[in-house]
C-alpha cells in the first residue's frame, strides 16, 4: 500500500470532517476563546447517547458518532465514506435512500417511524428525525439526522393497550353479573362498582348511582353500613386476602366477602343476597363443602393417631360426611 497517498486521504477526511462539524455548530458563537481541536465537536457528539450521522447528497456517510457505531453494529471506518447501500441491508438502504430524497425535494424537518433488522435478526422500533444542513452560501449540502430507539416505549403501549382492554372486558364483565361488587381505594374513596351493589345498597345509592356511573370518586363511609367499612378498613389496612362475614341490612341477610386486590393501596367487596332462594342453595352447599374439607383434615390427623386403622376410619367418617351432606341436598 502507498502510504503516503493513504495518509494524505486520513487528513482530507479529517479536514473535511472538521469542515462538516463547522457548519453545523458556528464555533465563534458555541464557545468563547479559540479552540483549536479539530476532532472536538466529534468529541461532543461522541459523548452523546443518540445515534447521530451526516450524510452528503449522495447518500454517503460523512459523520457519525460512536452510538450510531453501536446501533448499526459497525465500525466508524466501516461507514466514513460508505453509502447507505453499502452500510445497510437493501431494504432500509431503499428506505432511507427514498426519504432522504422526500426531504431534499421539500426541505424541512423530517420525522418518521419505520423499523430497523439487527444483525441477529431482531428488529427495533425506532424514529428518525433528519433535516438538511447547509454552507455559508445557504446551499444544501447535506442531511444530518439522530436515530431514537423506541422498542421498549412500543412494548410498554402494547402492555397498556392489552391492559386497558382488560379492564374493559372486566368493567363490563362486573357490571352484568348478578352479585354486588365494590373497589375501594386507601383514601376510602369508590374506584369501581356495579348497580347489583347499589341496589343491594338501597333506592338512594341506586339513583345516585344513575347520577354518577360506577359511583366512582363517591365516599365509601356515606355509601356501606359500619360493619362494612370496619370489614374493608381492615383488610386495606392488614393487608390480609380475605375476610368473610353475614350481616343483616335493610330486611336482608348479606353474605359479605372483602378481598386484597393490590395490598394495602386497592381492596374489593362481594355482596351476596343470601334471601334469593338459588343462592341460599349454593351458599349452603358450598359451606357444606367446606366443613367437608375442614373434617377430612381432621379426620387425616386422626388417623394419623390411630396408625393400622386410619384408612378404615377415614373411609367411615368420609362416608358420614357424604350422606350429610346428599341428605341435606334433598
Amino acid at each position: 500500500m502507498n502510504l503516503s497517498v493513504y495518509s494524505g486521504a486520513k487528513t482530507n477526511n479529517k479536514i473535511k470532517s472538521a469542515n462538516i462539524l463547522n457548519m453545523i455548530y458556528d464555533k465563534s458563537s458555541f464557545l468563547p476563546g479559540s479552540i483549536d481541536d479539530p476532532e472536538f465537536y466529534q468529541k461532543i457528539f461522541d459523548a452523546l447517547p443518540i445515534p447521530i450521522f451526516y450524510r452528503d447528497l449522495q447518500g454517503t456517510y460523512q459523520m457519525c458518532n460512536k452510538a450510531h457505531e453501536e446501533f448499526s453494529g459497525r465500525l466508524k471506518s466501516q461507514i466514513i465514506g460508505h453509502s447507505v447501500f453499502e452500510v445497510h441491508t437493501r431494504h432500509m438502504a431503499e428506505i432511507y435512500y427514498q426519504r432522504d430524497q422526500e426531504l431534499l425535494a421539500k426541505p424541512d424537518i423530517q420525522i418518521y417511524e419505520t423499523q430497523v433488522k439487527q444483525k441477529d435478526g431482531s428488529r427495533l422500533d425506532v424514529v428518525i428525525n433528519k433535516a438538511v444542513i447547509r454552507n455559508n452560501d445557504n446551499a444544501i449540502v447535506g442531511i444530518v439526522g439522530s436515530i431514537n430507539d423506541v422498542t421498549r416505549l412500543k412494548k410498554t403501549e402494547k402492555r397498556l393497550e392489552k391492559a386497558q382492554e382488560s379492564m374493559e372486558i372486566s368493567s363490563h364483565m362486573m357490571h352484568k353479573i348478578n352479585v354486588g361488587i365494590l373497589m375501594m381505594d386507601e383514601a376510602n374513596k369508590v374506584v369501581d362498582s356495579n348497580e347489583s351493589f347499589a341496589r343491594l345498597m338501597g333506592e338512594d345509592t341506586a339513583e345516585l348511582f344513575e347520577t354518577i356511573p360506577g359511583l366512582k370518586g363517591a365516599d365509601v363511609n356515606e355509601l356501606v353500613p359500619d360493619v362494612v367499612m370496619k370489614m374493608l378498613s381492615g383488610i386495606l389496612s392488614s393487608g390480609e386476602d380475605l375476610l368473610e362475614r353475614d350481616i343483616k341490612y335493610k330486611d336482608k341477610l348479606l353474605h359479605v366477602s372483602v378481598v386484597t386486590l393490590y395490598r394495602q393501596k386497592v381492596v374489593g367487596a362481594v355482596f351476596r343476597d343470601m334471601s334469593a332462594p338459588l343462592l341460599v342453595r349454593d351458599e349452603i352447599i358450598n359451606r357444606a363443602y367446606r366443613i367437608k374439607e375442614q373434617n377430612i383434615e381432621t379426620v387425616q390427623k386422626i388417623a394419623h393417631l390411630l396408625g393400622e386403622n386410619a384408612a378404615e376410619t377415614e373411609e367411615l367418617l368420609n362416608s358420614i360426611i357424604e350422606s350429610h351432606r346428599y341428605g341435606n341436598d334433598k
